[in-house]
């Protein structure tokens, strides 16, 4: 009797044997979240790409040029506006491609995903590239928005389940270690897409097509790296010398048992959960989108040294606080990357629930603030209740894999997160078009600039006062949405986990031959540490113009 040898991209073949280093984990899931979170960044090429035919300037569509027309002439230059919508279109596909394939990750394992996502990812940047070459608009939305947005989604997740299994008496930790990498993203993707357009630029280019290939090169194999060192534990896998707290002892937030993929839509906590992300991502990433214009407006020449209102400073003058609040943007995506980690990790003493809690009142007295320090004028308090507010809405998404993990079990934990991601896709619109609105009306009205974002952070605040009822009415779940014991054994030998496909894949191999050297882990992660490191450098480098 033979047995097929699964291939090398099967769940079987990744399943960790004796002696396996799981710190060797973490950096592989950070190499690809530091190469998807470059989504943030995107806006850097926006700019560029609206001169890719005028190069100094813009050669304007006539008005009988729609969207629609953008999307295939090759007369004119693309409007930022037009542009935008690529970005729009990474996080509606990031939160539906993550559901839609949440469950086939879950079974063919994160090496599978993580393959299919560089793939993506980059696929889609290379052909993001040939619609730059070709000026047609279309093809950067199939390319990056569409192929790219899929890549996303199954790169967000796939480290997952994996991190939440290989670390059962550190969740938070773990998943807050990945996912800060996708906040840390854009912090060396933009720095380096905008030194290598300036390397690329000629009189008759703006070196966006060179950039994205280069760019897409380097992305996979640091993706494929990060992929290829995917491992999971062995059914019953538990760290040495720690024990699973009995159910129900210390927290009965925390199950034992698992709950179905399938049934989640039906589940009140679920929605609930759904809810709490939903409400602290909205308010959140509507003020990331209007930080730089917010403060700007709020406080105008006093930025700088001049005592005046932003609507009569001149263009220098606009030009200098514009730098400054360059910086601030800088300042705060350093504490929406650190959030992630703090956050997530404070979660496993804190507990998910009561972590969330804080969230939610500190939030909201911090947005309840923000109107009296702009009255003030004090700069100091108006910047400090914003970086703990973006500290908490990257600590969000990093806590958010523990708190399901807590309620539905480990078993599709990574599946159950690809379907609360649509609540970030919902986000991703609701947030910006509720400050962006509100904006534009307060301005209609008549109001004066630097108050035009007051009635903003009021109704933020009542965002996160239902967050936080809904967040309070998280309770253990009932004993019928959890799987029976018959449910879960079905469920693992399509997932693949099986006690004796480790030995049919090592073949024999003498146990402990998954051991590595810890000179190992340490260059992995110091592959990608340097890379963040230098991302932080340079962010760093622009947080200075705004305290100088």
């Amino acid at each position: 009797m033979t047995t097929q040898s699964p291939g090398w991209l099967d769940k079987e073949r990744i399943i960790a044997g004796p002696g396996f280093n799981r710190w060797l984990v973490p950096p592989a899931a950070l190499a690809i979240h530091l190469c998807i979170g470059m989504a943030y960044g995107f806006s850097v090429f926006w700019l560029p790409l609206s001169k890719a035919i005028g190069i100094k300037d813009a050669v304007k569509c006539g008005p009988d040029v729609g969207f629609w027309g953008q999307l295939f002439t090759t007369s004119c230059d693309w409007q930022i506006s037009t542009l935008g919508w690529m970005y729009t279109l990474f996080f509606v596909l990031l939160g539906s491609s993550a559901a839609t394939w949440g469950g086939w990750l879950e079974r063919a394992g994160p090496r599978k995903a993580g393959v299919v996502s560089a793939l993506c990812w980059c696929g889609g940047m290379l052909l993001s590239a040939l619609g730059i070459y070709l000026h047609q608009f279309w093809l950067m939305i199939v390319g990056s928005g569409i192929i790219g947005g899929i890549g996303l989604g199954l790169g967000y997740i796939s480290p997952v389940s994996t991190l939440i299994k290989w670390f059962p008496d550190r969740r938070g930790m773990a998943t807050g270690m990945a996912i800060m990498g996708f906040g840390g993203g854009a912090m060396i993707g933009s720095p380096l897409a905008a030194d290598l357009m300036k390397y690329f630029a000629t009189p008759t280019d703006v070196g966006v097509m060179q950039t994205f290939v280069v760019m897409a090169l380097v992305y996979f194999v640091f993706m494929m790296a990060g992929a290829l060192g995917y491992r999971v534990p062995e059914t019953g896998w538990k760290p040495a010398g720690w024990t699973p707290p009995p159910a129900q002892a210390n927290n009965a937030m925390i199950t034992q048992r698992h709950v179905h993929v399938s049934k989640v839509w039906g589940i009140p906590q679920f929605w609930l959960i759904w809810m709490v992300l939903c409400m602290n991502v909205s308010a959140g990433i509507g003020v990331i989108g209007m930080a730089s214009p917010m403060l700007q407006e709020v406080f105008g020449g006093s930025l700088i040294g001049v005592p005046a209102k932003f609507g009569d400073l001149d263009k220098d003058q606009l030009k200098a606080i514009a730098t400054v609040a360059a910086g601030f943007t800088a300042l705060l995506s350093l504490f929406n990357i650190g959030g992630r980690f703090f956050w997530a990790s404070l979660s496993d003493k804190l507990g998910r629930k009561l972590t969330y809690i804080v969230f939610f009142v500190l939030g909201g007295v911090l947005y309840f603030s923000v109107p009296g320090s702009a009255a003030a004028g004090s700069i100091v308090l108006f910047v400090a209740a914003f970086c703990i507010i973006l500290s908490m809405y990257g600590g969000g998404f990093a806590t958010v894999p523990a708190y399901l993990a807590d309620i539905f079990g480990t078993q599709m934990v990574g599946a159950i997160h690809g379907r609360l991601l649509t609540a970030w896709a919902t986000a991703g619109v609701l947030g910006p078009v509720v400050v962006n609105y509100m904006r534009e009306y307060q301005l209609g009205l008549g109001i004066p600039r630097e108050q035009v974002y007051n009635q903003t952070m009021y109704i933020l605040v009542g965002m996160l006062v239902v967050g936080l009822i809904c967040n309070l009415l998280v309770k253990p779940l009932n004993d019928k949405w959890f799987m029976t014991a018959d449910e879960l054994a079905q469920e693992k030998r399509l997932a693949h986990e099986k006690a004796v496909a480790s030995e049919v894949v090592r073949g024999g191999e003498a146990s402990g031959s998954d051991a590595v050297s810890p000179m190992f882990v340490a260059l992995a992660w110091v592959a990608v540490g340097i890379p963040l490191a230098w991302g932080i450098y340079r962010t760093l480098l622009s947080v200075a113009k705004f305290f100088a």
